[in-house]
């Protein structure tokens, strides 16, 4: 049975064929370009995102035939959100992505005298990195925009649920995962929430259906793939990579090294909440009734901060530089870079910090400055760990992980280092990916259940902690770095 997975993610659009044993058949991959209208703001044009996914899909069925595809898994970047027009199909506006912040101001007033209770309702932080105020963004600075979404010729969605729409030639669904982020969806209810939109302004009318994770919910539109194909697993891209990860009971935690850093703990069928962590839908499987619950600490810069000096600094060629370069150094040397280019996520959330390096001397030299990136993501990653830990009131024994960054075996053995725990990668890094197809795998019978699909999960290679000299100092000291980040802008 062969199954394929449209990963939707922040950079680019990939297409991957699995079997049933999890082997890869067949892969495409292509990126889109990233706009920045101001500092802070990051967009994204829709139709790049649409025509790449039309590419990789053709590119697949060059060598896999659409009409031997059982079934269909989407995931995405979650709480990246666009409006379009319903008649013509056409954006409003570029998609306000996930890293936006232009509605940090309205958020932190908003959140002196509603954080609490939408904490309460959706689990999450009220900031700008979801969807809800991005999309009443666009609703009041697209000229027409909020009286058109009145009249009912207007459609919201992230991601996920513009991809389908075009593939499908009309299907208006999101999966309790994606809702789950919007700040809209009340994780208790399992339903979008009047009052919220009310909150944000926001017609209940524009949102899409919210169906399960691994459901059969329409096919695509054979003009487009070449052959119907059933579309039964959506999810968002890290409740999909612990999935993949196994990640199905309290205790089991990843971490995936992607744009940002994502660390996931499934909590079961009970919502578990943090003041500095996120509580979230993981997966509904076949009915809504059968939701399951995850804790996740969501660092904005992660992989990013690579990328950033790949093409803002131009300091290396390519990712895989970084490693051989941070390897010329046997230390930090006292450099540290804090990413928030964005601002900083959990467990911090203060979105008016901003990226600093510190520690710079006459002597420092790009090696510098790169292993302080690869470092940071491993500080960071261990910000979000001791959270996790204390919330969780027991150790963590290992941490699976995945993602484009988990390649780099200089950061994976820092990062076993810095934490003291080993870490376990995953075989097929693309874990975004396998997790959607094995929910729509899940949907059309190919496993039994979740743990028949978990048997097939392989183990690339284990990072077991070395003794670090001075691991506590070093990790103090990315402590009071972040500090002189903080409250910048």
């Amino acid at each position: 049975m062969r199954l394929l997975a449209l990963d939707l993610g922040t950079t680019g659009n990939r297409a991957i064929v699995f079997d049933r044993d999890q082997n890869i058949l067949g892969q495409a991959y292509e990126e889109f370009p990233q706009i920045y209208p101001r500092p802070g703001w990051v967009e994204h044009d829709p139709e790049a995102i649409w025509k790449g996914v039309r590419r990789v899909l053709k590119k697949t069925f060059l060598k896999i035939p659409a009409s031997s595809i059982a079934a269909a898994g989407i995931t995405n970047q979650r709480e990246t959100v666009l409006l379009w027009d319903k008649a013509t199909g056409r954006p409003i506006h570029n998609a306000i992505v996930w890293q936006c912040r232009r509605t940090a101001d309205f958020c932190e007033r908003l959140k002196k005298s509603h954080g609490d209770s939408i904490h309460q309702k959706t689990g999450l932080v009220l900031d700008a990195y979801f969807s809800a105020s991005k999309i009443r963004w666009l609703l009041d600075h697209v000229p027409g925009a909020r009286k058109k979404a009145e009249n009912g010729r207007l459609l919201a969605g992230t991601i996920d649920t513009w991809v389908i729409w075009k593939l499908s030639g009309g299907l208006h669904v999101t999966d309790s995962s994606n809702a789950s982020r919007t700040m809209l969806f009340n994780i208790h209810d399992k339903k979008w929430d009047e009052s919220l939109c009310r909150l944000f302004g926001i017609p209940l009318s524009i949102l899409p259906k919210v169906v399960p994770s691994s459901f059969s919910v329409g096919v695509t539109d054979k003009k487009i793939t070449g052959a119907p194909i059933p579309i039964a697993g959506i999810v968002g891209d890290q409740q999909g990579a612990s999935f993949a990860q196994g990640c199905f009971s309290p205790g089991v935690v990843k971490n995936t090294y992607g744009t940002g850093l994502f660390m996931v703990e499934n909590t079961g069928k009970t919502p578990r909440f943090s003041k500095n962590l996120l509580t979230t839908v993981a997966w509904s499987l076949g009915n809504l009734d059968r939701t399951e619950y995850a804790i996740e600490g969501s660092v904005f810069i992660g992989g990013a901060a690579i990328q950033w000096l790949r093409d803002g600094l131009k300091i290396i060629q390519n990712a895989g530089e970084s490693e051989k370069v941070a390897k010329r150094l046997s230390g930090n040397e006292g450099v540290y870079f804090v990413p928030a280019l964005v601002g900083l996520g959990s467990p911090y959330w203060d979105s008016r910090a901003r990226g600093l390096m510190i520690g710079i001397t006459r002597g420092t030299t790009r090696a510098h400055l790169v292993r302080a990136a690869l470092e940071s993501i491993a500080y960071q990653t261990r910000d979000v760990m001791e959270v996790m830990k204390k919330d969780a009131r027991a150790p963590f024994r290992v941490l699976r992980v995945d993602g484009g960054a988990a390649a780099n075996d200089f950061l994976m053995q820092f990062q076993a280092d810095i934490l003291g725990i080993p870490v376990e990668r995953s075989k097929i890094i693309e874990t975004t990916a396998l997790g959607a197809a094995g929910l729509a795998g899940l949907a059309v019978g190919a496993w039994k259940n979740k743990e028949a699909f978990n048997r097939a999960r392989r183990v690339d290679r284990v990072f077991k902690p070395r003794r670090l000299a001075q691991k506590e100092f070093l990790y103090k000291q990315w402590k009071d770095a972040v500090k002189r980040s903080q409250s910048w802008a």
